[in-house]
């Protein structure tokens, strides 16, 4: 699909620049892996830097799950034991909430990441903030999506099925015995569970991220799935927001939250999530894989299983499809070709087995490259991997992660969330909330299109 210029990315800046100022102010390589030029031997300089001094380069993440934090700080600092001539300089957010405004900020102060894990690459490719991966990196993965014909993303991993993690103990004391066929069954579920005094699920909804899984879930059920395109539909105006499929899930995701989710939910970070479940203080977590490992952590005694919940048909639909989002090259980066090199040594680096394998197994996640990998997965990843391989399966995207004529304005998911929180708190009228969504979508299309 032909990249658009976009001539908007510093749009809104300025404000955020002012309020930022205002405020006072975010394995080693051997000879079969896939390293190429410089194999990582932590005795071995880097030919980026042939005895004239080390080079640097910053990287940029969002940063918001925690245990995908870490696992990227532990490759980091592992590449820079092997490659004792590179400096890596992480210059992360701290909140995933707003990720493309820190984004936009960093380029507005000249602070733009050498190496960026990108979400947005159509705005900023278009806006030339970023290069396509060299062939011999961008070979490196499984068909990653492409763009004008060419591969601007590193992926970081194929995006994964979200489903309940549930209390083994929770369902056993609630006295359920089965995983639900339907999406009937599932709030039978939760029904049995109040009534055995327990709050059925915990939401970190003060991270807006964390909100579209359930978004995404009714979404993908009632919209998605059955047509993979309605956001190039959405764009060209022929589906409206305010249609009844659309209705339809919101108005379970409504229900969900005022009948269902812990009321303290909106004050719910991301981050505490795990603790609460494991506590004992709700029974239940929709999220994806890559929080087992920090359940584990929370309690590695607790009991839990994993399974994604089936639509009003028992018809299961998952998020698991590629998007193109990952590791890219800024275009300022690319012009320096000691930097240039020293950022195509990381990428070679974190994507070769032994570091690629430590990274997937510490998020539980679905590797993006072609290398075979040897990984031994838990009870509930194993599930993951069952739903991926399952061809009853529907696959799709979030909301955001579509491209191309697909492609929705970069602002619009977060201002579509925070009206949702605002759908439930208010009790407000499912249909209305959408006509408003269709007024701010038809305006921010207009606007990104300038």
């Amino acid at each position: 699909m032909p990249i658009q210029k976009v001539t908007n990315v510093r749009l809104a800046i300025l404000p955020l620049v002012a309020a930022l100022i205002l405020c006072g102010c975010r394995d080693q390589a051997g000879s079969g892996g896939i390293a190429g030029n410089h194999a990582a031997d932590p005795n071995s300089s880097s030919d980026t830097a042939p005895g004239s001094g080390k080079v640097s380069f910053t990287i940029g993440y969002a940063s918001g799950d925690a245990a995908t934090k870490q696992a990227i700080e532990v490759t980091i600092k592992a590449f820079m034991e092997a490659y004792p001539d590179i400096l890596i300089q992480d210059v992360s957010e701290t909140s995933s909430s707003a990720y493309m405004d820190w984004l936009k900020v960093k380029d507005a102060v000249g602070e733009f990441p050498d190496l960026v894990e990108m979400r947005d690459t159509e705005a900023f490719a278009g806006a030339d903030k970023i290069v396509p991966l060299p062939d011999d990196i961008a070979d490196l993965f499984d068909h990653p999506p492409k763009i004008d014909g060419k591969v601007w993303n590193a992926p970081l991993f194929v995006s994964a099925p979200q489903g309940i993690i549930y209390s083994k103990k929770a369902y056993a004391d609630a006295g359920i015995k089965a995983l639900p066929a339907t999406y009937a069954e599932f709030l039978e579920i939760q029904e049995r569970l109040r009534a055995s005094g327990i709050t059925p699920l915990v939401v970190g909804g003060k991270d807006i991220f964390h909100l579209g899984f359930w978004v995404n879930k009714f979404l993908i059920d009632d919209v998605y799935a059955a047509d993979p395109d309605w956001n190039a539909k959405r764009n060209a105006g022929k589906v409206r927001f305010a249609d009844d499929n659309v209705v339809r899930a919101m108005t379970d995701f409504k229900q969900l939250f005022r009948n269902d989710v812990d009321q303290g939910w909106l004050g719910t970070g991301d981050n505490q999530t795990a603790s609460i479940l494991v506590s004992g203080k709700a029974a239940q977590l929709f999220s994806g894989s890559w929080m087992f490992s920090q359940i584990k952590a929370a309690d590695p005694g607790f009991e839990f299983g994993f399974y994604a919940v089936p639509d009003r048909k028992g018809k299961v639909n998952v998020v698991g499809l590629q998007s193109p989002t990952g590791w890219s090259l800024s275009a300022q980066a690319a012009g320096d070709p000691r930097k240039k090199q020293a950022i195509e040594d990381f990428i070679r680096f974190f994507f070769s087995p032994e570091p690629y394998s430590r990274f997937l197994d510490s998020i539980d996640s679905i590797p993006s490259t072609k290398q075979e990998l040897k990984r031994e997965p838990g009870e509930q990843m194993q599930v993951v991997l069952d739903l991926m391989a399952d061809p009853k399966v529907t696959k799709s995207l979030m909301i955001n992660n579509w491209w191309g004529d697909n492609l929705i304005p970069p602002q619009f998911r977060n201002w579509f969330y925070k009206l949702l929180q605002e759908m439930v708190v208010k009790d407000g009228d499912v249909l209305e909330y959408m006509k408003r969504a269709d007024t701010e979508y038809d305006r921010q299309v207009q606007e990104y299109r300038q």
